[in-house]
């Protein structure tokens, strides 16, 4: 379990790495201002590391997609209720997220 989140926290690290860099040449009008890019990833990819940390298993099925205004939403599916809530619990509590949005739906079989 242990090699597991730690395999996770250098892919977060990597991909977050990979973002910084494509921020830096992206011409798209979407993407025009490329600090405020970046920082969406890193409130996206800090709730990601979170949530990995918790090694729910149901954790890793929910999407997690932050926008320019630190809005987070959550999407996907969770083995339970209380799995969703602390989904939920978690992204509120990231530094940088000023709400949290959750379409989230109980799943019980893959």
């Amino acid at each position: 379990m242990k090699t597991r989140f730690a395999l996770t926290c250098l892919a977060a690290c990597t991909l977050l790495g990979s973002v910084v860099a494509l921020a830096a040449e992206d011409t798209d009008a979407d993407r025009s201002h490329p600090g405020v890019y970046v920082a969406d990833s890193a409130i996206t990819m800090k709730i990601k590391t979170k949530l990995a940390a918790e090694h729910l298993t149901s954790l890793g099925r929910i999407h997690v997609d932050t926008d320019k205004d630190g809005v987070v939403v959550l999407s996907g599916s969770a083995r339970t209720k209380e799995a969703i809530d602390k989904a939920k619990s978690i992204a509120r509590e990231t530094e940088g997220v000023v709400s949290v949005t959750s379409t989230v739906t109980v799943k019980k079989d893959d």
